[in-house]
C-alpha cells in the first residue's frame, strides 16, 4: 500500500491557516495517514518544502519526522525545492535516516522496493526553468512501476509558446510511462486526469484537499486508489 501526497510548502514562515499547516504540519498529518492505513511506502510529489530558504532547525526536524516514520518516505524534488547547489535536501544528506529517498540526489531517477517488486521513478526539477517531466520514458524492471512527476496536466500540451503554464504533462506522455499509477504534484485540489490507459492522480495539498491518496496494489493485479482524510492540521 502507497500514501501519495505533494504540495506540502514546508516554511518556516508559514501561517497556518485553511490552506497549510505552517511548519511541519502537513508533514505531520500525511506521516499520520500512512500510519494509520499501515502504508508500506510514502510518496511525495514536489514541493515539499516552499522553498530552500529555511533554518536549519527546521530542515533538521522535518528529517527527524521521516527517521521516525514507520515506512520509506520517497522525495520528488518540485518547481519550488528544486535539486539545486543550496538545496535544503543537501543539509538533511549530512543525517539521513536509510528510510529517505530523493530523487535527482541519493537516486537519480529511480528507487527500486524488491520486497515489493516496485520501482518509483522520476525526473527531479534540477532548476527553476521549464523542464519536460515525462520526456524520457523509462522502461518497466519490475512488477509494479509507479512514476512521479511535478507539474501542470493539459491534454494536449502547447510547447510553442512560454504564456503557456510550465511544466507541461499531456495524455500522450501519461500513457507513454505504461506505468500502474502515475503521482503528481503542483496541483492543490486532489484529482484524477487523462485517459483511462493509465491511473493518473493529483493528489492535492494536505492542507486544501485534506486527504492523501491511498494506492492499492493487489495480488489479483488490480490498482485501487482512495482518498483518505488527514487529521487536524496544527503548528508543529
Amino acid at each position: 500500500m502507497v500514501v501519495h501526497s505533494s504540495d506540502l510548502h514546508i516554511d518556516a514562515d508559514a501561517v497556518p491557516n485553511g490552506f497549510d499547516g505552517g511548519d511541519t504540519g502537513n508533514l505531520a498529518v500525511v506521516l499520520e495517514a500512512a500510519q494509520r492505513v499501515a502504508a508500506d511506502l510514502v510518496l511525495l510529489a514536489g514541493d515539499t518544502f516552499d522553498s530552500h530558504r529555511q533554518p536549519a532547525e527546521l530542515v533538521a526536524r522535518v528529517g527527524e519526522m521521516i527517521a521516525a516514520a514507520s515506512m520509506p518516505v520517497v522525495i520528488l524534488p518540485g518547481n519550488h525545492d528544486p535539486v539545486i547547489p543550496e538545496a535544503v535536501y543537501r543539509q538533511m544528506l549530512s543525517s539521513a535516516a536509510d528510510n529517505l529517498h530523493i530523487i535527482g540526489l541519493t537516486h537519480n531517477e529511480a528507487v527500486n522496493f524488491a520486497e515489493l517488486d516496485l520501482e518509483v521513478w522520476g525526473r527531479a526539477h534540477r532548476g527553476y526553468g521549464d523542464m519536460d517531466p515525462f520526456k524520457r520514458i523509462r522502461a518497466r524492471r519490475t512488477r509494479w512501476q509507479i512514476a512521479m512527476a511535478h507539474g501542470h496536466y493539459a491534454p494536449e500540451p502547447d510547447r510553442s509558446t512560454r504564456l503557456r503554464p510550465s511544466w507541461l504533462i499531456g495524455d500522450a506522455e501519461l500513457a507513454a510511462t505504461q506505468s500502474d499509477y502515475v503521482a503528481l504534484g503542483h496541483w492543490n485540489r486532489a484529482v484524477d486526469v487523462g485517459n483511462a490507459g493509465v491511473l493518473a492522480h493529483y493528489s492535492g495539498s494536505p492542507g486544501y484537499a485534506r486527504t492523501v491518496n491511498v494506492v492499492r496494489l493487489t495480488c489479483a493485479g488490480e490498482v485501487l486508489v482512495a482518498r483518505e482524510p488527514i487529521g487536524n492540521l496544527s503548528r508543529t
